[in-house]
């Protein structure tokens, strides 16, 4: 990896830090050849009459339940086709037929940005890019689509755009599967648990009995949806399926991991290993003492959590467990697998990550990082993934108490800097790209009206898949990137598409302008933020933001935000502007001797009169001060300062209670 680790900062204890990376995982098939049959789609690749007609004839052909073909795609792609660009794993079209090698290849180095790679000073950058491999040193799972060009005799371009000849690819795959495990090719889905487990090619039993189970449940509930290419695919519930799940055993699965190598903390509902992030002394090329990669504590006792944190990992899987298992770089507390949502717990829940690249955040959140790309639309976060985080952030927000909302589920892109100097380098992901409504429709608390339209408090909740605002610089061209669902909304000076958008006098201290790129925050409200109308003209409405009136396109029919109860913050009476913070530490006095007290710095945003901010939060000031290897000498520092965490911009940022006024929004 290029670059230096910089040192520990001697004025301030280890934050966090961001990496953008690149890495692979995905599918995988049985070894059986299945008599080779024609081919679904025509010679020139034209699809069938419908994606739905797709997996009828390719079910048929290949003597597969059409509900099991359905639910093994649903869980990889929810029957997407991407246009033909590759996953995440490398994986293509419907059924995620994985080419890892011509994914690399095609795949244009993204720029990562930086950002504070232990606290609140010194920002480094850290870049890493995967070589193209050689094939021959692929494993198989990250091959399949090789294999399933050798059991149809489709093309294996054919296989990665023709979306039905993708599915027939999944179907033979499917097959293949069956015959190797000396099972009948039968009409019935329950007779399939085994072949299904074994799709995505984990090769631990755990992770593939959950996701054979999360098909399975999705077989008894049905879905429903219209794909990114405007096909509306149905698979019908069947609520008494009962698959044999005996299937799942055999000699190409290794053991369950069960955790009792390490603490693992997880719901017994998904796949989980410990894979622990070091906590090790080291010495600094200056012959300093140091230690990484993350702080002991004692949470909740000694602090609560209040926070859980979802990042993409911007690598490949095999990268990002490389990189968090090095004491000089950084950690998080779990890690999630694309292609069938298997999860490595690395740092326990009662100790500190450096994930957030904010102290504060740090010592009260835990960390999730998700396998994918935030500048790679096409570069999918699969369902499998989805489902299991959803799985597992309701575990740990019922353990900790943490409600399940965007005040408190709260992506990295919406950590605040902690000084007006950090704000630029502050991270962008999971970005726009992830699907917050359909997260926490997963999680059970969907975003639905809790008050009337013309409501003052609103929540962003854009028609994800139909919601599609131009973004550019996916690739570093400049270009814009492909049309693809978002749930974020543009922020504009005026009740306008013409106008200005608005202007993040942290992000750009010198007064540029925002601009559409992929990861400019400073004119974006996203899915389940809550925010304070200042206006409403026809179609479009105001929130307050960042100290000014941002307008948004919502018009009735088809509308970008949903009317919300709840309290706001306003400045007293008499107060003719705020200052914000990006962290919420106690008061000096409340520093005992021998710790520093820390500066509590105002951002370069004000709340002013006549404006109000959704209220998030209320906390006391707290401080971890964690700055030497032996855990005996950290210390939480608390004060009596009072807080509220406000819905600000992008970012959530915090005001002293004794500077404001709450009160319930109107109407």
């Amino acid at each position: 990896m290029p670059g230096a680790v910089p040192v520990r900062p001697s004025a301030s204890p280890p934050g966090s830090a961001r990496r953008r990376l690149r890495v692979l995982t995905a599918a995988s098939v049985a070894a059986l050849l299945l008599p080779l049959l024609p081919a679904t789609a025509d010679a020139g690749g034209r699809e069938p009459d419908s994606l739905q007609e797709a997996f009828a004839r390719a079910a048929d052909r290949y003597q597969v339940p059409e509900s099991v073909l359905l639910g093994v795609s649903y869980l990889q792609s929810r029957w997407d086709g991407h246009r033909g660009a590759p996953s995440v794993s490398g994986g293509y079209g419907p059924m995620h037929l994985t080419d890892a090698r011509t994914a690399l290849a095609e795949d244009p180095h993204h720029s990562h940005g930086t950002e504070d790679p232990r606290g609140d000073t010194a920002r480094g950058t850290r870049q890493v890019h995967d070589a193209v491999p050689d094939p021959a040193a692929l494993p198989a799972r990250l091959r399949t689509l090789e294999r399933a060009a050798e059991l149809t005799g489709l093309d294996e371009e054919e296989l990665r755009r023709d979306p039905a000849a993708n599915v027939a690819g999944g179907a033979a795959l499917l097959a293949a599967a069956q015959k190797e495990l000396g099972l009948p090719l039968s009409d019935d889905p329950a007779q399939w648990y085994g072949a299904v487990a074994r799709y995505p090619g984990s090769g631990d039993a755990r992770a593939a009995g959950v996701f054979a189970d999360e098909v399975f449940d999705v077989l008894r509930e049905g879905e429903r949806r219209t794909t990114d290419s405007g096909q509306r695919v149905v698979l019908e519930g069947d609520p008494d399926l009962a698959p044999d799940t005996a299937q799942l055993d055999g000699p190409d699965l290794r053991p369950a991991s069960s955790g009792s190598d390490g603490p693992v903390e997880c719901p017994r509902s998904v796949s989980c290993e410990w894979l622990p992030a070091p906590y090790e002394e080291y010495t600094n090329p200056d012959g300093s003492p140091n230690y990484g990669n993350h702080d002991k504590a004692d949470r909740p006792a000694s602090q609560k959590i209040d926070y859980i944190v979802v990042h993409d990992t911007e690598a490949t899987w095999d990268t990002t467990l490389r990189l968090v298992r090095n004491p000089k770089y950084v950690s998080w507390h779990y890690s999630l697998r694309a292609s069938d949502g298997h999860i490595a717990q690395h740092v326990p829940t009662r100790d500190v990550g450096w994930h957030a690249g904010n102290w504060y955040v740090n010592a009260k959140s835990i960390g999730l990082e998700h396998e994918g790309f935030l500048t790679a639309p096409d570069a999918w976060y699969t369902e499998a993934m989805y489902r299991t985080s959803a799985r597992l952030v309701r575990y740990l927000a019922h353990r900790h108490g943490i409600p399940l909302d965007r005040q408190h589920i709260i992506g990295h892109d919406n950590v605040p800097g902690v000084t007006s100097a950090n704000i630029p380098g502050m991270h962008t992901d999971p970005g726009p790209y992830w699907d917050w409504q359909h997260y926490f429709t997963l999680l059970g608390a969907p975003f639905h009206p809790t008050a009337a339209p013309d409501s003052e408090l609103v929540t962003i909740r854009p028609d994800y898949e139909k919601h599609k605002p131009v973004y550019t610089r996916c690739d570093g061209s400049g270009q814009p990137c492909p049309p693809h669902g978002s749930g974020a909304v543009r922020l504009h000076t005026g009740p306008s598409a013409d106008a200005p958008l608005v202007k993040d006098a942290g992000l750009r201290p010198g007064g540029g302008d925002s601009t559409t790129g992929v990861n400019d925050t400073g004119a974006r409200a996203s899915t389940g933020q809550r925010y304070a109308v200042a206006e409403r003209r026809g179609e479009w409405t105001a929130i307050w933001y960042l100290g000014q009136k941002a307008w948004f396109h919502n018009p009735a029919d088809a509308p970008t935000a949903v009317g919300s109860r709840g309290l706001v913050v306003t400045p007293r009476e008499g107060v003719e502007s705020v200052p914000v913070y990006g962290r919420a530490y106690p008061e000096a006095s409340a520093y005992p001797e021998g710790i520093p007290a820390q500066a509590i710095s105002p951002l370069p945003y004000k709340v002013g009169a006549g404006q109000a901010y959704a209220l998030g939060l209320r906390t006391k000031g707290e401080y971890y001060y964690a700055r030497t290897f032996d855990p005996a000498g950290h210390v939480v520092v608390r004060g009596e300062e009072e807080y509220y965490q406000i819905q600000l911009g992008h970012r959530v940022a915090f005001v002293r209670a004794a500077d404001v006024t709450v009160r319930p929004a109107l109407r």
